[in-house]
């Protein structure tokens, strides 16, 4: 009987389950679509039954790839924070699981008392805004939605607890919920007080890789019933433990539908600097590698060059390629100033696409390369914010689904320090693997990412 590990990345974009073995060796990876349902105003939302059907079907799918006779030991989910599900005492979702770039929430948390959204800053580590899961409840509470007895669990929480494992809390998934305390990762009670609950509102708080029950489901096939499970946190940080970004002076560029630089600290940062980069957008929370917490900034540079392409008719990996082709024709900085052609609106608090053409003369690849210019803009902004806090990195591990396009490598190469491209073009599912690895591994988990980040990556399926 074979024995595996899966590694479930709940994405933006797509969900993937990725099989390997124990120590590490890559056997399959299936997707799908994540299924939201775009609505008006940048909104866009899923049930939490669309959520969980999608992995049903991916691990069908894995089943049926396998050779007979194989056994799940362990799986871990990791995914996309900010986004997730209010669950009843009956486990019933009481809402859609709206996106973490959906805006709703914003007059909601613009309202809470002058007081509570200036502590928001230092306490929290995150910005005053719709990103934060607090913003989502408000909105919900305000729609008429009863918060008292409620849990609410991020999209890889609820996974782990829809397949078999218990409401639990993962410190760098629900250190974005703006419900934390970042000085000692505890429920803060002023947030909790905003929203009229108690500290049950979030499941019991646990480490990633921390084994939380054993798959269940019904639904799953026989080879992954009994698998431990395991929350393998926050995606960005997820997929940096995959391929090695966990040092400081790293930094690690994850250029998905969001674009996230990660820095990897020690230790929290005092409430005084963690306001000041809250402020300016950047994140101080908890890192998904124990007793580490990291620097995040994020853009939604992906999300606005995605739609770029699309505006563009761009919707396949061959139109895809020949725009790439055509911007490595024109140099980093373009051939039409910002005045004649500018692209903007990849702030993290903004994510509309804004296009100012005033020029003639124009083509695709000169849009999409303003659409990175653009990205490099908000990234430098970043940079120096966060470069005033801690020391300068210096070198970059840059990953991601856009990494793979020559024009983007080349435009954040002319920005970022020391830039080297991940090999690995599945980093989140298998450091999802990774966690759950550890989740059924006696040894310390230093020890673990070393046997099973060191093993060759032996692909054998893919879809």
């Amino acid at each position: 009987m074979s024995d595996y590990v899966v590694g479930v990345d709940m994405g933006s974009t797509s969900t993937k389950l990725l099989v390997a073995t124990p120590d590490g060796r890559q056997v399959l990876v299936v997707s799908r679509r994540s299924p939201w349902t775009n609505l008006d105003h940048g909104q866009a939302e899923m049930t939490a039954a669309q959520a969980i059907a999608v992995v049903r079907e991916l691990a069908a799918e894995a089943d049926r790839r396998l050779d007979t006779g194989y056994r799940i030991v362990a799986l871990g989910v990791s995914g996309m924070a900010e986004a997730g599900v209010l669950l009843d005492a009956e486990g019933t979702a009481l809402a859609p699981i709206m996106a973490w770039f959906d805006p709703r929430g914003a007059a909601q948390i613009g309202a809470t008392p002058d007081a509570f959204r200036a502590e928001f800053l230092g306490r929290t580590g995150l910005p005053v805004g719709p990103l934060a899961s607090v913003s989502k409840l408000l909105y919900l509470r305000d729609k008429g939605v009863s918060l008292e007895g409620t849990t609410f669990l991020n999209v890889p929480e609820y996974v782990v607890h829809a397949l078999g494992g218990p409401r639990v809390a993962e410190y760098s998934l629900v250190s974005r919920t703006g419900l934390i305390d970042q000085d000692d990762s505890t429920p803060w009670q002023a947030a909790l007080d905003v929203l009229g609950v108690d500290d049950s509102i979030l499941g019991t708080l646990v480490s990633a890789g921390e084994a939380v029950g054993t798959i269940t489901d019904p639904l799953l096939p026989a080879g992954f019933q009994g698998a431990a499970l395991t929350v393998a946190g926050h995606d960005h940080l997820v997929s940096a433990v995959a391929v090695g970004a966990t040092h400081t002076g790293q930094l690690y560029d994850s250029m998905g539908t969001a674009e996230a630089l990660v820095r990897v600290l020690d230790d929290t940062l005092p409430f005084d600097a963690r306001e000041r980069l809250a402020l300016a957008g950047i994140n101080c929370v908890r890192h998904v590698i124990p007793g580490k917490f990291v620097l995040l900034a994020g853009t939604k540079s992906g999300l606005l060059m995605r739609r770029v392409l699309q505006l563009l008719g761009i919707t396949d990996a061959v139109g895809r390629a020949r725009i790439d082709e055509e911007t490595m024709t024109f140099p980093v900085e373009g051939t039409v100033s910002d005045a004649g052609l500018a692209v903007s609106g990849a702030r993290n608090d903004d994510g509309v696409l804004k296009i100012v053409a005033q020029s003639d003369g124009l083509s695709p690849a000169e849009l999409f390369a303003a659409s990175l210019r653009h990205g490099n803009d908000m990234l430098a902004e970043c940079m120096a914010v966060m470069d005033r806090e801690v020391p300068p990195p210096t070198s970059t591990v840059l990953t991601g689904g856009w990494s793979s396009m020559a024009s983007v490598v080349r435009s954040r190469s002319a920005l970022l320090p020391a830039v080297t491209v991940s090999t690995h073009d599945e980093g989140t599912a298998y450091g999802a693997a990774l966690f759950a690895a550890f989740a059924v591994d006696s040894r310390s988990f230093e020890d673990v990412a070393e046997t099973f980040l060191s093993s060759p990556l032996l692909t054998t399926e893919r879809s």
